[in-house]
């Protein structure tokens, strides 16, 4: 009979706490691989969340802070940037296009951006990928209203609804603008980025909704309806932000200084990948937090592993000395409790990937919904493999301390009667 055999009929025997002890390891590495690959997602979708765009412009405050509220639409602006100044950036040598937005507005909860066309032509995420509609199409009516593809799940939107938009942000705007309705006119498909959490309009739609208001609130007698503001000059005073892109990479740092130390304004302006790294950056902390944890309950799961295998030595004693008997060496005993310790290590392995790719797939859609995390279904990486392999070399070498005991365990002292 082979070791393996053998060790896998004496786990057999103790089946109940053979169980709990692999149940144990595979919760370890689950929660290890999970917590790896939540990680990876969560970083892959920081770095893809936008690209293609050179320089990202907006009141002089932090890299960070312009970040937040240009991109992910977390937080609020120090201040706007005035049309005439966007109207010189564009200008300038080496710029090639510039895409204003407008911040401020949300619709139940989701941030409002206004905007233009060349917002659908130029904003690009993960490798250059595109804005592509799912339904409908681009607004093009002062009233229309493009949807994120979460928005429009959890709304239930579809081209043609009606939605009204409010002035401030949070789980419900501080005043509706009921009086100018929208039309959806398309939902766009999933990206996985902030842009499935926007509802998008026009500069123009922004302004004309904005027509009679002064700091936030409608002045009485200044009101003026959806139909008569089409004939006024909606061109905008200020914008939040701006997307730039250069004609040549060669430009970036020469551009980036001029809008630095632009006299008109103060302004600033960021290489989007910089400033990512510096928000994943501010995020490691945390990011290594968890991994630390992750590594205790593994250390936790193989100390287990380690104590069961201890416990039950005093009552192995005899069924090691009957093998010691009947021809077995020293040797072959501590061999037995490492084969052990590895069947068992496998079985937890095997049990905690599956429950990664099973919780994988049940809590993809929701951590996509709620955080903007997309979970991809892909095999296991070189890193996640590392994790494993370590793992399965801890819990041998943890072996070994119950493996040498029962080593050192005499023929006599395991036949002796103790009283």
């Amino acid at each position: 009979m082979t070791l393996t055999r053998l060790a896998s009929f004496s786990l057999r025997n103790r089946l109940f706490t053979s169980v709990l002890t692999a149940s144990t390891i595979a919760l370890s590495v689950f929660l290890l691989l999970g917590v790896e690959r939540v990680r990876t997602e969560t970083r892959e979708g920081f770095t893809n969340t936008i690209s293609g765009t050179d320089l990202i412009v907006g009141a002089r405050s932090g890299p960070i802070q312009l970040l937040l509220y240009s991109v992910f639409h977390i937080g609020n602006a120090t201040n706007n940037i005035s049309w005439e100044s966007v109207q010189d950036i564009k200008s300038m040598r080496g710029v090639e296009w510039v895409v204003p937005l407008s911040l401020g507005d949300s619709h139940r909860g989701y941030r409002v951006v206004g905007t233009t066309e060349a917002y659908f032509e130029r904003f690009r995420y993960a490798r250059d990928q595109a804005l592509r509609f799912e339904s409908g199409r681009a607004p093009k009516d002062l009233y229309e209203a493009a949807v994120g593809a979460e928005v429009a799940r959890s709304l239930g939107y579809r081209p043609g609804a009606e939605i009204v938009i409010a002035h401030g942000t949070g789980s419900a705007g501080v005043l509706d603008h009921d009086d100018k309705p929208f039309v959806v006119s398309g939902v766009l498909a999933a990206t996985g980025t902030p842009v499935d959490r926007s509802v998008i309009v026009s500069l123009e739609a922004i302004e004309a909704i904005h027509v009679g208001w002064e700091r936030g609130v409608p002045m009485p007698g200044r009101t003026v309806n959806a139909e008569q503001t089409r004939a006024m000059d909606l061109t905008p005073e200020a914008v939040t932000a701006l997307l730039v892109g250069l004609t040549a990479k060669i430009h970036t740092f020469k551009v980036q200084r001029a809008v630095n130390e632009y006299p008109a304004e103060p302004l600033l302006a960021v290489l989007p990948g910089v400033a990512l790294q510096e928000l994943w950056g501010v995020m490691s902390v945390a990011e290594g937090a968890l991994l630390a944890v992750s590594v205790m309950v593994v250390l936790v799961g193989v100390s287990g592993m380690m104590t069961a295998l201890l416990t039950g030595l005093n009552e192995r004693r005899r069924e090691i000395a009957v093998l010691r008997s009947v021809g077995a060496r020293p040797i072959h005993v501590m061999a037995l409790l490492v084969m052990e310790s590895a069947l068992l290590t496998v079985a937890g392995i095997v049990v905690g990937i599956l429950l990664l790719y099973a919780a994988n797939a049940a809590a993809a859609p929701l951590l996509e919904s709620r955080l903007g995390i997309h979970l991809s279904w892909r095999v296991l990486s070189f890193r996640e493999w590392i994790m494993i392999a370590c793992v399965f070399g801890i819990s041998l070498a943890a072996a070994v301390v119950p493996g040498y005991r029962a080593y050192r365990y005499s023929l006599a002292d395991g036949l002796s009667i103790r009283i």
